[in-house]
């Protein structure tokens, strides 16, 4: 197994491994192919270790500032004061530096999650901490679909890592005017939006959209609001929860976007067609 790509320091992002590849009723056992890689990354705040998530080891600062704000563990980006990458035998540590009020908070709610791709929502002891009230978005977003359709058809090509491995989730951060502003791919696509929310907090982006390459969960949903943005589009379908959710939370949800279609769940004043 050779190494391909190294990120943030020690990180490989993904690796080329042997493979038998059959096509048309033959194999071929001299070809390799890219695995994208997984990292044990663990987010400790003032010391005390609270979860581990399986990830691709890429942005992790966007991650531990998103992930922090969209489980409610800060309100603002100036709650955390520190961010350090430690790199260990086993994983890597995220070690958070919170504001005292925050830490306060953060003991009196016991998480023990160990976080995984395909939940957002594993580990979690009680109800009230799956639907947090959540407050409702502005009123300042319109997109034109046809403008959205360009990002559509941009959007592969800014898929580094899934163009050369097809296992990574991305979220994108797009301009009113449809323009793919930044792009954050992992393993997991609830990571993947966790950092780009990471991302757009650090670099204090606003009236924008979000489109990730997943289904609309409702803790997609959940993120969305939680990070301001007003329309959240997903290339594949959405729940009934996360339906609702949007609803409630006044986000504007579109659900199965390719270019040239889209189904918009809710509030669809945000979304207009110029012919």
């Amino acid at each position: 197994m050779h190494e391909v790509l190294q990120c943030e320091e020690h990180a490989c992002v993904y690796d080329s491994h042997k493979v038998s590849r059959y096509r048309k009723n033959t194999f071929d056992k001299d070809e390799f192919d890219n695995l994208a890689s997984e990292s044990a990354v663990a987010l400790v705040y003032n010391g005390i270790s609270h979860t581990v998530l399986m990830c691709s080891a890429t942005e992790l600062e966007n991650l531990a500032i998103g992930f922090s704000l969209s489980e409610g563990i800060i309100q603002h980006y100036r709650d955390i004061h520190d961010i350090d990458i430690v790199h260990t035998v086993k994983g890597i540590e995220l070690h958070i530096e919170l504001c005292n009020r925050c830490f306060e908070q953060l003991k009196h709610v016991r998480r023990t999650m160990a976080g995984r791709t395909g939940c957002g929502i594993c580990g979690t002891e009680q109800l009230d901490q799956v639907v947090r009230p959540l407050s409702t978005v502005g009123n300042q977003l319109t997109m034109d679909i046809a403008s959205f359709d360009s990002a559509l058809q941009e959007l592969k090509q800014h898929q580094q890592l899934n163009n050369i491995t097809g296992a990574t989730h991305a979220a994108a951060y797009l301009s009113p005017n449809g323009e793919i502003v930044a792009i954050q791919e992992d393993i997991g696509r609830h990571i993947a939006l966790d950092k780009l929310i990471g991302y757009i907090i650090k670099n204090k982006l606003e009236g924008g959209a979000i489109l990730v390459t997943s289904r609309a969960s409702f803790e997609m949903v959940q993120k969305a609001v939680i990070a301001g943005v007003e329309i959240l589009f997903a290339i594949s379908a959405a729940t009934m929860m996360a339906v609702e959710l949007a609803q409630q939370s006044n986000l504007t949800l579109v659900g199965f976007c390719r270019p040239g279609r889209a189904d918009v769940y809710t509030h669809p004043e945000r979304v207009t067609c110029h012919q």
